[in-house]
């Protein structure tokens, strides 16, 4: 037998594992790209869909998009759908995190390895392979595998007593996982943060409320400001919204857990549209990815992209592994994408222009130039940030002329590319596909900000109509609030419009969505891409006021935008 020589051979959780292998050449959000129950890729525009990864060894670059993967990993090992091994050529959190929960807290093991580049192009052409102990097998080969070294982590006096369990369980727990990330981010040190956000508060899947429940079971609380994000159902109303009670119950509880634990109920996947949002420079710790984005390339605030359950952690704790964009050096771009815009458009191309650079750079910071002169408002950022989290994995953007770090943006990139016009025609008609027959307009993911609201209002008073099919803006708590003081809240529900607080679009089941929904249309580029495989609809995707459009006559136009075709 062939015996390599170890030059990055790293198991973070162990699993004896003997199994087929499938490559994922493309890195997969399991949020959105997974199926919870079955183990098969569900993410349309993934080219391993509709493949099972139950009991194998997935071989994938890195993971993308939601920081919710955490969840679904952990709620495939409870279902005993996940798979048994997953396998990684870069560094990776999401995932990585999820398999540690499911390990210390219930038991359940799948194995996560990092394998340089040389190791990891070898083992995706095998069949299968063997996890034993600490050494890995295929064909005549053996690998041995080291686990990360705690030992060089800089601790401070405080964290040694957590650890020590002066704080309690949980929170000697979440330092322990703490550690075993930042080791595994090859951190050399723990830091303060001053605020947090919990992303793992959606009732997805049954695993983040058992995580809620056991952690406040064992006296979990948070010592930072914290928010929370979107929930399942609408907290206060859904008894009256035909929500059946046991989702109602459940979602519910799980919020609850939360808001026991000190978090503030803000239910918002837009913490950046609050009164209180970070400021530049400031060091905070959050999950959910459009937010995140938003927070490192808009406001620049440093955070990781932490994964679901971590942020919890974080919260409890205070500190985080000082690692990643936390870094002035990792902020860096590491490529170029140069962006020619058509003569004209309108705001759907900010969310095409987020999900072509996601795209074209899937795992490093990007430097977006040939925008500089363009004015870009928030509601434009905050849709460019989300749909560029559904395609790379990269926790931030440079948008040359609008990110405040003007210093990172004029470092040159010895790689480049480009988002041409011809590039957003072809996303255009990838995004719109099947019946332009509306029965859902849906607007809100992230939640749709005071100016969105009232821009869409706008285009319904323009045509002087009341809407025809089911339409539906979700929004945060301060932004109803917001909407109701000033009037536009009462004029949007005698057009018919419905406005929901606390969910969001990632959340949304029926009855809240239209059962009766065949085929519906969005302005957000993060839902054009997730919304069929989360929902089994037929998604289209337009302008605000194209959605304002078919709100009111039932369709879209079938012919591409006069902008794109100019």
């Amino acid at each position: 037998m062939e015996i390599i020589p170890n030059n990055g051979a790293t198991i973070y959780v162990q699993n004896e594992v003997d199994s087929d292998i499938v490559v994922c050449n493309e890195g997969l959000s399991f949020w959105g790209g997974v199926d919870p129950d079955t183990g098969v890729i569900i993410d349309n525009h993934h080219p391993n869909c509709g493949e099972e990864l139950s009991g194998k060894i997935v071989l994938m670059p890195t993971s993308r998009g939601s920081c919710s993967g955490s969840g679904v990993l952990l709620q495939l090992a409870q279902n005993g759908k996940a798979p048994a091994a997953i396998i990684f050529r870069e560094s990776e959190d999401i995932l990585t995190l999820g398999a540690m929960i499911a390990e210390r807290l219930f038991n359940k093991k799948i194995a996560i390895l990092r394998l340089e580049p040389q190791i990891y192009e070898i083992l995706s052409e095998q069949k299968s392979a063997k996890i034993d102990g600490l050494k890995l097998f295929f064909s005549s080969t053996s690998i041995d595998l080291f686990q990360p070294n705690l030992n060089k982590i800089c601790l401070s006096n405080s964290d040694k007593k957590i650890l020590a369990g002066d704080k309690g369980e949980a929170t000697k727990i979440a330092m322990e996982v703490l550690c075993l990330m930042a080791a595994a981010q090859n951190a050399d040190e723990l830091i303060d943060v001053s605020r947090g956000h919990i992303d793992g508060c959606i009732l997805a899947h049954d695993a983040n409320l058992h995580f809620a429940e056991k952690m406040l079971d064992m006296g979990a609380s948070v010592i930072i400001p914290t928010t929370i994000n979107a929930i399942s159902v609408d907290r206060e109303n859904w008894q009256s919204q035909g929500v059946v009670p046991d989702l109602g119950i459940k979602a519910s509880r799980l919020a609850d857990a939360y808001v026991k634990m000190g978090a503030h109920p803000t239910f918002t996947c837009a913490p950046y549209l609050l009164a209180e949002s970070p400021r530049k420079g400031e060091v905070i710790g959050w999950s959910e990815s459009n937010a995140v984005i938003y927070a490192n390339s808009v406001i620049g605030a440093r955070t990781q992209k932490h994964p679901d359950y971590l942020d919890l952690f974080i919260a409890m704790t205070g500190r985080t592994p000082n690692t990643g964009v936390y870094l002035e050096k990792n902020r860096q771009p590491v490529c170029e994408i140069q962006v020619t815009l058509p003569t004209s458009f309108d705001d759907a191309i900010w969310p095409m222009v987020g999900w072509l650079a996601g795209h074209k750079s899937p795992n490093g910071i990007p430097l977006l130039s040939g925008l500089e002169d363009i004015s870009i408002n928030n509601d434009g950022l905050k849709a460019l940030c989300a749909a560029f989290g559904t395609t790379s994995a990269a926790p931030m953007i440079h948008i040359k002329g609008h990110t405040p770090e003007d210093e990172l943006q004029n470092i040159k990139c010895a790689n480049s590319t480009s988002i041409m016009p011809i590039d957003l025609l072809n996303l255009w008609q990838n995004f719109n596909t099947g019946n332009n027959k509306i029965d859902l307009v849906a607007i809100g993911s992230p939640h749709a900000s005071t100016s969105e609201c009232l821009k869409f209002l706008e285009f319904l008073m323009d045509k002087n109509e009341v809407v025809n099919v089911p339409t539906i803006l979700t929004v945060g708590r301060e932004t109803l609030a917001k909407l109701e003081e000033q009037g536009h809240l009462n004029q949007l529900t005698k057009l018919g419009v419905q406005v929901v607080p606390d969910i969001c679009w990632c959340s949304i089941t029926e009855p809240i969505f239209p059962s009766k929904t065949q085929t519906l249309v969005t302005n957000s580029g993060k839902y054009a891409h997730y919304g069929k495989g989360l929902t089994g609809r037929n998604v289209r995707f337009g302008s605000l006021e194209n959605c304002a459009s078919a709100s009111i006559n039932g369709y879209v136009d079938d012919d591409f935008p006069q902008w794109l075709t100019a």
